[in-house]
């Protein structure tokens, strides 16, 4: 693992060269400064697995500046050094923050030895936390599972931008994977050995995201009982995803409109400018240009996010990714519940494909789990599906939603689209029902629906319609 630099504070020249001489030879990477002021803007531009300082210097102390790097930086450890050792001043600098303490003239054995432990145990917190964000799921661009026109030029996207640093907005309805791409984006990256960070802006109380998210001081509100880094520090150098991010309020928008700038950004109760290199990744389910124009979305933010678009489309418009998608669920759940469940029966599939899917693949997802744990026979069998009639009176007969493109005319057949699906699907797919209650000849309805681009299961087989269910004879 490639080591950040030390980071050597020390206002004699000849120490410092000294020192970085030493230091070089033994393979580490080196940046020094002549003032504890300066180090601490190095701090703020840079990561440093650890700092060696002097005690006595010109301007801010040693210890003084142990005192701040403590507060500021408390992962980064530190080396206290001193040609006025006693062991009075070696417990202030152990109070102070520092890890070790040599005094002068000291063998180069002794600072190597101190340093290579710091370095191991950077080491391991970096090795824990990949463990921890491999723990935590970033997805694989196979985890996405579709074969529409739609999804292939999504994982064509992902794979065309993954490996830039460009933020990215995704758009799409809940249960539509927004995640998955969000992970998929990471791991083809150039980042994805450092950390992945999720954070969902819906799920935090509006007090505590900021914090959430760029940390607190000890003392900056009720309960902060100690310093905590935000989640922009646990990704430096990797990635940040923001789900739900129009749910965010607007003065927190104005402050991760700053961070976007330059990656620059205060601690809540803090007066420290810290600096960090992540890759932002956001995403919503909600529509970001009503939330513009109602206000509840800066517009300039949006801008700003919106380098790259996702637009993932609903599961009802990729009808003919549902058996592809059920049956890899289907194998995911055999496996993980010990269950020896091969195939849909014919009955279920149309079942599937007759559903709307209001909660998109995740309700899909749930659906073949529930179905898994019901199931006693070898094949999925429709009576271990839900009848989905709550589901069902989910997003029906809304009228459709206009974005400003669209004509007179599409707006219509999308209304009649809709209407007509909706009927048959009431009536069990019966075609002489449905006709009856459109008053309308069955002929007349068979002709719409071959307008309007609407099949039967069964009749959908070369991809040129829309599955709406199973005629049901009268």
């Amino acid at each position: 693992m490639k080591l950040p630099p030390v980071l050597v504070v020390d206002d004699e020249k000849n120490m410092r060269l000294s020192l970085k001489t030493m230091l070089s030879d033994d393979g580490y990477s080196v940046q020094t400064a002549e003032s504890a002021e300066e180090a601490q803007v190095l701090m703020t531009r840079e990561t440093f697995f650890m700092v060696i300082t002097d005690a006595r210097l010109g301007g801010m102390s040693g210890y003084d500046f142990l005192a701040n790097l403590h507060k500021l930086w408390p992962e980064t450890p530190a080396l206290m050094i001193t040609a006025f050792a006693t062991p009075k001043l070696a417990v202030e600098a152990i109070k102070a923050g520092a890890v070790d303490y040599l005094s002068k003239p000291f063998a180069p054995e002794e600072l190597l030895h101190a340093v290579g432990r710091c370095a191991e145990r950077y080491r391991l917190l970096q090795e824990n936390a990949d463990l921890r964000a491999k723990a935590g799921g970033a997805a694989q661009l196979e985890d996405i599972v579709g074969d529409s026109p739609k999804m292939r030029e999504v994982r064509q996207l992902i794979q065309t931008v993954a490996p830039t640093d460009t933020r990215v907005l995704i758009l799409g309805e809940s249960g539509t994977g927004k995640e998955l791409v969000a992970g998929a984006l990471h791991s083809l990256s150039n980042r994805h050995k450092a950390r992945y960070v999720r954070i969902n802006c819906a799920a935090i109380p509006e007090t505590l995201l900021e914090s959430e998210l760029f940390g607190h001081e000890k003392g900056a509100f009720t309960g902060a009982l100690k310093q905590k880094p935000g989640l922009v520090e646990e990704a430096n150098g990797g990635t940040i995803f923001l789900d739900e991010i129009a749910d965010m309020s607007r003065p927190l928008q104005a402050k991760l409109l700053r961070f976007l700038e330059d990656g620059s950004f205060t601690r809540v109760g803090g007066t420290q400018e810290l600096r960090v290199n992540v890759r932002l990744i956001a995403a919503t389910n909600r529509d970001i240009v009503q939330a513009i124009r109602d206000g509840h979305f800066r517009e300039d933010l949006f801008h700003r996010l919106n380098v790259v678009q996702f637009r993932l489309p609903p599961l009802r418009e990729r009808n003919d990714d549902v058996r592809l998608l059920a049956e890899h669920f289907l194998r995911h759940f055999s496996a993980t519940m010990n269950k020896r469940v091969k195939a849909l029966t014919i009955p279920a599939e149309r079942k599937l494909l007759t559903h709307h899917w209001p909660g998109n693949v995740r309700e899909l997802k749930n659906v073949i789990e529930r179905a898994l744990i019901l199931e006693q026979s070898d094949e999925v069998q429709a009576s271990s599906l839900p009848d989905f009639q709550v589901e069902a009176q989910l997003h029906k007969s809304a009228a459709p939603k206009m974005t400003g493109s669209e004509s007179l005319d599409e707006l219509v057949t999308a209304f009649e689209r809709q209407l007509i699906a909706d009927i048959l699907e009431r009536n069990g797919f019966n075609l002489g029902k449905t006709a009856e209650q459109l008053k309308i000849s069955r002929h007349a309805l068979r002709y719409r629906m071959q307008r309007l681009n609407l099949t039967l299961p069964g009749e959908g087989d070369d991809d040129k319609g829309i599955a709406v269910g199973k005629e049901v004879s009268p």
